[in-house]
This record gives structure tokens, C-alpha cells and sequence, in this order.
């Protein structure tokens, strides 16, 4: 059951703007969007007009009564927002930012509510979500705006939902079960009521952390990862920037270093990254900078062939295009054909940031699987969606519907930078479950590194699992727990057929099974994905 804590009334809103005019109209019924995310709201038709907007911050408010908004709840804003076209773009169907905010008092404290991506003629579902610190003190109101002046815009059946946290949870586990686990058959013949024991060694499901060379010298960092993590990536020493701070002069020793000390613990290195959006100091003409690409690729992937099963290729093209830019379109599947036939075994990754928020409209999924079919008509042979995940405010419809839009490329989904920020340390740790908790039921995902996780050697200060003094906080022992949730030790004794059945989550696993004579046998296993139960013989 969704708490509805503000519904827009259509003869509430007001213009926002000296020269706003507002209007009311009804959609045609062709042209009405499908339900809406979680909470299944069918459109109600009847949308607001606001036109002859002079500037961006032109639009439209309501009020919200006041007292329903309360500090610490998670909101999400839903609704449809669309476009009508300017006089200027003609018969051009071009889209507009258009965003929510929520304005405080006397608008100086203005809260972000999500953002959408919207095209003339078609709606577009505004999903944003926001969090106060504090409760209001006088009335809020609700802002539409953003488009360009001159391009009106329509909204439709905008409402604030209260997110109910343990009701998804309780969905979310019914689906882990389906997406993440499997029966498991225990078989020895002659052997009814032999005492059964089961211990997972491994999920199959990979956690991870970005670490450096400095964390690696601090024992609480490595105690937290090498006990609690199964993946790696370097935060800094891969990227190009480090290993070639000056043109011509090639230092990989940084990353050697990390390398090894990621061997000696048996922790694989996702390779971030190839290319990002910018490079210094590269002067010349076109062709001096296709062979500097050229040479990065050779050196860094001819070097390290082998050595990484991940890499992300150019990170961030949907919030960037240097290259683009100056080597032409086609550049970005050439990076991705040259590495695939410098290292064939590398799942090569694309990478950005907001996909998962519903909040940045240059970054939407629809944006994000344009981008993956082009570089695949060119090519390009992507081999993985990285998701980065430096989330604040996470709703988990939200999270879910951007991993079902991704699923449908059949890639492998990653979260690959994941960082909550919050600076109440409980709320943190609630928002680390919404977001883990979705990509483990998701079964598109295929693993989730964080972003580091200690306070003091962390991008955001605000999302640290571990503090300072090494002492897990809430959030990490949040984290500990979900872990111990998603393992498999199992009890039991073989029945009258000779038998020991359960259900375990994907992963490795030996099996004791101790007869009444006291002789033990031990078996190792690995339970993947599968419909059919996995049997188990300890007879051979």
C-alpha cells in the first residue's frame, strides 16, 4: 500500500513567471502512457499547460500542506511530465529537460525531486525521489520547470509517495529466492538417517571495492576487504592521466603493485578504464591524436593482456564526447574493436553515472541503450552495462525499472562504483539495502563493487562502511549481514530414500555427510543457475 502524501489538484496550480499563463486540457486517449511505476496510478488524462514561459525557471507550483512532509522519510515524486514544440523547432521532434523541485520557506532551500527527459507528443514518467533533513516549518511547494523558454509544458497527475521500505524488502526476498537460488539433491545410497552438514564457501554473486595504493598499506582496509570482498578495481592507477602524467613517459608501476597485491588475496581486477572524456597536453592535428589512442590501447592491453576480465573502454560517453568530438562518431566502436582484438578474453564494459536515479535526463536508460546499439552497428563488441551507482535518496522501483529497460540487451549488468551518500549513518545503511537488495534480485546483475568503503579514503566522505579507527559502523554491519543472509549452511540427516534436500544460493559449497558407522565423506560443489534441482551423489 503506497502512502499518497500530495496529489496535485489541477485548479491548485499557479504560474511561476511574469509572463506564465496556465491552462487545462484533457489527453487524448490514444495518447495516454501505461500505468505508472510501483504503485500501478493509470493517468487520469486531465493535464496543466504552462505556456509563454519566458525563462527556464518559468513553470508552475502548488502548494503542499503543510505538515506532511517529514524529515528522514524517502519520497518519490511520480507523474507524466511532456512538451509542446517550440514556434522556432517547427515540425522537429526534439526533447527538453524538464525537473521538479521541491522549495522550502521562502524558496532558499530548493530540493531536487527528479528530472525527465521529454519529447513533444509523447509522456514521460517523472521518478524522482528526495529526503529532508529537516521537517518544514511552513508550507512547501512543489516547482515544474527547466525547458528552454518558449517551450511549454504539461504535466499530469503529479503526486509525492511516502516509499515503503519493509513491503519492497518482503517482495524482494520472494524474488532473490527465484532469481539467486536453487534445490539441491544430497544423495547416498544405503545411507538413511547419515547426519548431513552443508557449508557454503563462496557466493556466486561477486562484491567488490575500488582500492589504491595507500589503503593498501592500512591493515583495518585490508582486514574489511580481504574478509568481506571478493572483487577489485583500481580507483586511479589504471587511467590514463596516472600511467602517462607526462606524454611519452609510461609508469605502470602503480598498478603492478596493486595487481599483486590482488593476487596474493585471489581478488580479480575489473580494468577502469581505458579512455575517459578528456586528455591533457596533446597537441597537433587529428592524426596525432588517433595515434596517441592508438598507442594507449597497445600499451596498456598489450601489457596486460589476460590480466583483467573486465574493462571499461571510454567511461562516461553519455556525459562526454572528447573524442567524439575530434576523432569523429565512429571512434568509440573503434576502441572497443581494437581492445577486443588486443585482449579477446576481456568482457569490455561501457560506464556511466545517474542511470539508475531517474534524475539526470542526459542519462536515462532509453539514452543509455541508444548509445550501446550504435556502438554495436559499428562493431564494437560490448560485452557488459556498467551502472556506477553514486546514489543518494535510492528508491528501489526506481533501480528496478532502469535494470529491466537494460535487460533488455541481454548484457550483463554491473554496478561498478557503488557509493551511498548520506550523512545519518543509519539512513546510510538503509539505503545500502535498497540498492543491494534490488541488484540481487535483479537477474540482469551480474556483481557490485563499491566505491571504497573507509571514512577518510572515499570520493564522498558521507558513504564510508568503515570508520577511520577501522571500527565497521552501521552501514558495514549492514552490509556483513546482507552477506550472511545470501549464504547456504544446511543441517540435516538423509531420509529413508537416502536423501538430504535444500535450497542454496548460487555458490560453492562442501558436503560432509557423516554415516552411522561414523565414516565421513566430503564432497565439494558449485550450485549455479538452474531450473532443475542439482543432484548431488556422494557415491561418486
Amino acid at each position: 500500500m503506497q502512502d499518497v502524501v500530495f496529489e496535485a489538484n489541477a485548479n491548485g496550480w499557479v504560474p511561476s513567471g511574469s509572463r506564465t499563463a496556465l491552462s487545462q486540457h484533457q489527453e487524448h486517449l490514444a495518447r495516454l502512457p501505461a500505468a505508472g511505476l510501483g504503485h500501478g496510478h493509470k493517468p487520469s488524462g486531465g493535464y496543466v499547460l504552462a505556456s509563454d514561459r519566458n525563462d527556464e525557471k518559468d513553470g508552475l507550483c502548488q502548494a503542499i500542506t503543510p505538515g506532511v512532509l517529514k524529515r528522514r522519510v524517502t519520497y518519490r515524486v511520480a507523474g507524466w511530465i511532456s512538451v509542446a514544440a517550440a514556434e522556432e523547432e517547427g515540425n522537429h521532434q526534439i526533447g527538453h529537460p524538464v525537473r521538479v523541485s521541491i522549495r522550502l520557506g521562502d524558496g532558499a532551500c530548493v530540493v531536487d525531486g527528479g528530472a525527465v527527459w521529454a519529447e513533444p507528443g509523447r509522456w514521460a514518467e517523472i521518478k524522482g525521489a528526495f529526503r529532508l533533513r529537516e521537517s518544514p516549518r511552513s508550507a512547501a511547494v512543489v516547482h515544474v520547470h527547466g525547458a528552454p523558454a518558449g517551450v511549454d509544458v504539461k504535466v499530469m497527475d503529479l503526486r509525492i509517495i511516502a516509499t515503503d521500505r519493509k513491503a519492497r524488502f518482503s517482495y524482494l526476498k520472494d524474488k532473490t529466492d527465484k532469481v539467486r537460488k536453487r534445490d539441491v539433491v544430497v544423495k547416498l545410497g544405503g545411507a538413511a538417517g547419515a547426519s548431513v552438514r552443508v557449508v557454503q564457501l563462496d557466493n556466486g554473486f561477486p562484491l567488490g571495492s575500488c582500492i589504491n595504493g595507500e589503503v593498501i598499506q592500512n591493515p583495518a582496509f585490508v582486514d574489511f576487504f580481504t574478509n568481506h570482498l571478493d572483487w577489485a578495481v583500481f580507483e586511479n592507477e589504471l587511467k590514463w592521466y596516472w600511467t602517462e602524467a607526462q606524454r611519452g613517459q609510461l609508469n605502470y608501476g602503480d598498478a603492478d603493485r596493486l595487481l599483486d597485491f590482488c593476487d596474493r588475496a585471489g581478488k580479480p581486477v575489473r580494468g577502469h578504464c581505458i579512455f575517459w572524456q578528456w586528455i591533457k597536453d596533446i597537441g597537433g592535428d587529428r592524426d596525432q591524436l588517433m595515434a596517441v589512442v592508438q598507442d594507449r590501447m597497445r600499451g596498456l592491453l598489450g601489457r596486460y593482456a589476460g590480466r583483467f576480465p573486465h574493462y571499461d573502454v571510454n567511461n562516461e560517453m553519455l556525459h562526454g564526447r572528447f573524442f567524439r568530438d575530434r576523432l569523429g562518431d565512429d571512434v568509440a566502436a573503434l576502441m572497443f574493436r581494437e581492445a577486443a582484438r588486443l585482449d579477446p578474453g576481456a568482457a569490455l564494459f561501457v560506464n556511466d553515472y545517474n542511470v539508475e536515479c531517474a534524475n539526470d535526463p542526459n542519462a536515462t536508460p532509453e539514452k543509455y541503450i541508444d548509445l550501446i546499439r550504435q556502438l554495436q552497428r559499428g562493431g564494437a563488441q560490448v560485452g557488459g552495462i556498467g551502472l556506477q551507482g553514486h546514489v543518494s535518496n535510492p528508491v528501489g522501483e526506481v533501480i528496478c525499472d532502469a535494470l529491466d529497460k537494460l535487460a533488455a540487451t541481454d548484457l550483463p549488468v554491473w554496478i561498478t562504483e557503488l557509493d551511498v551518500g548520506e550523512p545519518d549513518v543509519a539512513l546510510r545503511a538503509d539505503d545500502l539495502e535498497v540498492v543491494l537488495r534490488e541488484a540481487y534480485a535483479h537477474p540482469a546483475v551480474q556483481g557490485v563493487v563499491l566505491w571504497g568503503f573507509m571514512q577518510g579514503h572515499m570520493w564522498r566522505q558521507d558513504a564510508a562502511l568503515v570508520n577511520a579507527d577501522g571500527t565497521v559502523n552501521d552501514a558495514g554491519q549492514r552490509f556483513i549481514e546482507l552477506r550472511r543472509e545470501w549464504t547456504s549452511n544446511a543441517r540435516g540427516r538423509l531420509d529413508s530414500d537416502g536423501q538430504f534436500i535444500f535450497r542454496g544460493f548460487h555458490g560453492t559449497y562442501v558436503a560432509q555427510v557423516t554415516t552411522p558407522t561414523g565414516t565421513k565423506m566430503l564432497k565439494a560443489f558449485t550450485v549455479e543457475k538452474g531450473d532443475a534441482a542439482l543432484v548431488l551423489d556422494m557415491d561418486t
